[in-house]
Parts: structure tokens; sequence; C-alpha cells
């Protein structure tokens, strides 16, 4: 089983991270807790975890110290950021360190999970170990991610997309995908479709051949009001306006 280390100043996070975890799920004992950095680092030389919780704020040693040290020393744990901070050069830091994930307070119960089952199914195959399940993409560095989240928007981008399509399918939080995806391409995740929607939408419109609720249907709207809606809110001018 694979051993967990939480490093958090504040005992409710550990009682929530321990509380939602699946453990056994992913084969997993309970975890151990510390509380500030430098402790947590003398528990990991003592009992070697495999997946690393660290807060960012925290006395003594913080998490950007912690992270410094503990990723030249233990190269081979995972490690998951956790902060109460929308910040995302906390992010960054993780990112340069090697951390799997970055969560924000206060945990979900479905982030949280994602982010030790893109750990473990990382630990299995540096282990050679065949996972219970198969899990699609997991390995992926965060920069490929995003852009294979990218090329599926152009694609269906008149179909209902869901963050919770690619946390689920890459193993990383919402936040961290919305971070990154709008910090590589100036827009976020459902900005991006809507764009895209909306920029089909023009082209679509100066056909004069099809109609307004033919054009509604192409794009994946339910009816011809609720895209004429979408468009005037984008544009500040209605679909017949438009083609007028």
């Amino acid at each position: 089983m694979y051993k967990t280390l939480i490093i958090d100043d504040e005992k409710a996070v550990h009682i929530v991270i321990t509380a939602l975890g699946k453990w056994r799920e992913y084969d997993i004992e309970s975890p151990i807790s510390e509380y500030n950095g430098m402790d947590g680092l003398k528990t990991m030389r003592e009992l070697h975890p495999d997946i690393v919780f660290v807060d960012m704020q925290m006395p003594v040693m913080g998490g950007v110290d912690f992270l410094n040290k503990a990723s030249v020393e233990f190269p081979k744990a995972k490690f998951i950021v956790v902060s109460g901070y929308d910040d995302f050069s906390y992010a960054q830091i993780a990112i340069k360190n090697g951390a799997v994930d970055y969560l924000l307070k206060p945990i979900v119960e479905n982030d949280l999970n994602n982010a030790l089952g893109k750990a473990v199914s990382i630990l299995n195959r540096e282990n050679n170990i065949i996972p219970k399940k198969v899990l699609e993409d997991v390995n992926l560095p965060p920069r490929e991610v995003i852009y294979a989240i990218k090329d599926y928007i152009e694609k269906h981008y008149n179909s209902e997309i869901k963050i919770s399509m690619f946390t689920e399918k890459y193993f990383f939080s919402k936040e961290y995908l919305s971070k990154y995806f709008k910090k590589e391409f100036g827009y976020g995740i459902y900005e991006y479709a809507l764009k895209l929607r909306m920029e089909r939408a023009k082209e679509l419109l100066s056909d004069p051949t099809l109609q307004i609720k033919d054009i509604s249907e192409r794009l994946g709207y339910s009816n011809n009001n609720y895209f004429s809606k979408a468009f005037k809110n984008y544009y500040n001018i209605s679909p017949t306006e438009f083609r007028s």
C-alpha cells in the first residue's frame, strides 16, 4: 500500500482530506499528519511517503521552501499542493517542482480523489504495477493536457462542454486546468468554447439561405431564443440585426 503525508497548519484540513479520500479504493494507507514544512521534511526522511499534500502558507517552513527541498531529496514522491490562495504563482511553483495537482481550499471531494487517482496511476506505472482500472491519458504533462483540451473544444464546440469532463479524464483539478488554459490561450475553457461558437455563428449568418433556427441547431443550442440571446450578449446585436 502507498503511504500519504499531509502537511498543513490547519487541523481542519487534515480532518477533511482524511474523511474524503478514497484510501482503500486507491490502495493507500491512512494519512500521516504534520503541521509545518520542517517537521514534514523530517517525517519524509523517516517514513518515505509516496504521496504528500502540502500547504503553501505555513509557519516555520512554508510550502515553497518545503517543495524546493523535498522535490530534490525525494524525486519519486508525488506532491499535491493545497492552498487557500487563488494565486497562479503558487501553481507555477507546483509545476516547477513536479507536483501532480493543485487544490484550492475548501477541499472538494471530487477534486481530491482526482488528484489521488492521478498520483496513484503515476506511481503504479513507475513501479510496474497493473492498476485496477485503466486511466486514460492521466500521465500527460500539464501543457500537453491543455492543448488536448483546446483541440477537443475546437472539434466539439457545438456540443455541451463541461470542465468535469477533463478533470475526470486527466486527473487535474478544475482550478488548475482553468488557470493553466487561460494563461496559455488568454481565454477560460468556457470562454474559448463560446468564442468559437459565436465566430462560427457569424459565418453561418452571412449565408442568407440558412434560417436562424437551423444555425441555432447546428451550433448546439436547444432553441432559437437561447441562441439569439447568447449572440446578442456576445456582440451586442441580435442575429437578425447582424444579418440585416
